[in-house]
């Protein structure tokens, strides 16, 4: 059976903390970012805590869980440190993915086959304190499987390969990486998992993916904070969810 009701939109508050750091300053702040995400209609906000800083610290994440009314996805990678302060912070959700140093974002979804025994032990923690687990893959039948397998309760679709083909024109490669992520949703959804997508979603390239029925979410971060600076960020929300609601209508 096809899930019902309407599709989510979680804001990604990252790059707010990227500009703000720039300058090692307090402004601007994440936490009023996630607040007018908030009061726009968004349904939850993700920040990413990386082992590296760059942008979002540690006392954003408590900031975050303190102040807002929404649910606060904590994405991070999956080690002890983001452990213990997942289990210290208890966020509504917790998103795995993958981390390199030396990337300037999220290359590319997490090897969930691969390290399969490591992961059944680390998540299991944080779903006893009451934490969705998701994790953050690619469209591959072994990655979805397995992720059913350890136990998540989400997978997140890696849409950023759809989206640099989509942005090069290169569209009827677009269209099959698009055929690949609806039958990857359709049977995520099959073993019960519950299916989100995101990265590199913009105004242009939002509809197809939204229209993927089986997806209840989206988290949408850096084209929004970048729309911000010339329609406010208020505005860019409102704008996300109405190309959204369209394409799922």
């Amino acid at each position: 059976m096809i899930p019902q009701g309407k599709q989510r939109l979680g804001i990604n508050i990252d790059h707010v903390a990227t500009l703000r750091n720039a300058r090692g300053s307090a402004w601007p702040d994440p936490l009023r970012a996630a607040l007018l995400a908030e009061a726009a209609g968004a349904d939850g906000i993700t920040a990413h805590l990386r082992e590296d800083r760059r942008h979002i610290l540690d006392a954003d994440i408590a900031a975050l869980r303190a102040g807002i009314g929404i649910p606060l996805n904590f994405e991070c990678a999956a080690t002890d440190e983001m452990a213990a302060i997942a289990l210290r912070i208890k966020p509504h959700a917790i998103c795995l993915v993958p981390e390199k140093r030396e990337e300037r974002t999220t290359e590319g979804g997490l090897d969930v086959a691969g390290d399969e025994s490591r992961l059944v032990q680390f998540i299991a923690p944080l779903r006893d304190a009451g934490c969705r687990v998701s994790m953050f893959i690619g469209h591959d039948e072994r990655q979805i499987r397995s992720s059913a397998r350890i136990g998540a309760a989400v997978v997140e679709l890696h849409t950023g390969h759809y989206s640099e083909l989509h942005a090069e024109g290169r569209f009827d490669a677009a269209d099959a990486e698009l055929s690949a992520l609806r039958n990857g949703a359709a049977l995520a959804h099959s073993l019960g998992l519950e299916v989100h997508a995101g990265h590199g979603l913009t105004f242009d390239n939002v509809a197809p993916i939204a229209a993927i029925p089986q997806i209840m979410e989206l988290n949408i971060g850096h084209f929004l904070i970048g729309e911000a600076v010339f329609m406010g960020l208020g505005a860019a929300i409102e704008e996300m969810r109405r190309r959204m609601d369209a394409a799922r209508a």
